[in-house]
């Protein structure tokens, strides 16, 4: 959703796709709408809902001759049935996707850490995904998720540098302590940054990577994924 989000979701397609040429790359159909009405806003202060823009995005995409959509924006996945409900082709869900790689790769894990937009957390999109597994989602203290927010909008601003790779880091460290297993980067705005996070005590997952992976595993024939779609 974000520009640069965007454009970080689509070098994540592109660098873990095995190509030799061009051809063995994919086709990317995008939409990079910075107009959308925002997703915090419309969760958090009663704003105009994006919903029916994204839903209008989507039936372009398949008119463009899409196969099926990815939206790199996990804010945004609190719209995702009207999206699902605008267009015949399947929709990704970038909350389930990844619920289901963590589970696979730490079948007994009991506490996650969330970073993600405050509109994430108020929705509890993580937290009713993985309830049924009885796994808890921890998150930032007031004080540390309005850090969190100030790093998103940062990168929204085309901002960049080590202090603020350090400082989600240090965010990360303090839901470890809690006891947290894993770590979610749940923005892809904080994906920007959590790429270049090393040394962390426990396993990092990055829902825009998962989702740019499964893109490429459904591209090329190796997920079924979107028969659960």
């Amino acid at each position: 959703m974000g520009p640069e989000a965007t454009v970080d979701f689509m070098d994540k397609i592109i660098k873990a796709t095995p190509a030799n040429d061009d051809s063995d790359h994919i086709h990317m159909l995008v939409d990079n709408n910075p107009q959308i009405p925002s997703r915090v806003k419309a969760i958090l202060e009663a704003g105009e809902s994006p919903g029916p823009v994204m839903a209008q995005m989507a039936r372009q995409l398949e008119n463009w001759g899409a196969d099926f959509i990815a939206i790199p924006c996990n804010t945004a996945h609190f719209y995702y049935l009207e999206v699902k409900s605008a267009v015949k082709i399947p929709v990704l869900n970038i909350i389930q996707i990844t619920k289901e790689k963590i589970l696979q790769e730490i079948p007994n894990v009991k506490k996650i850490g969330l970073l993600a937009t405050t509109a994430v957390l108020v929705t509890r999109l993580y937290h009713n995904a993985f309830q049924e597994h009885s796994v808890d989602i921890l998150t930032p203290d007031a004080h540390n998720q309005q850090k969190v927010m100030d790093l998103i909008f940062a990168v929204k601003s085309n901002q960049y540098s080590a202090e603020l790779i350090k400082e989600l880091q240090q965010i990360a460290n303090e839901l470890i302590k809690e006891g947290a297993q894993a770590i979610i980067f749940g923005c892809t705005e904080l994906s920007v940054l959590a790429k270049d996070i090393h040394n962390i005590a426990v396993p990092t997952f990055d829902p825009s990577q998962i989702l740019a992976e499964e893109v490429i595993h459904i591209v090329k024939g190796q997920s079924n994924v979107l028969n659960k779609n």
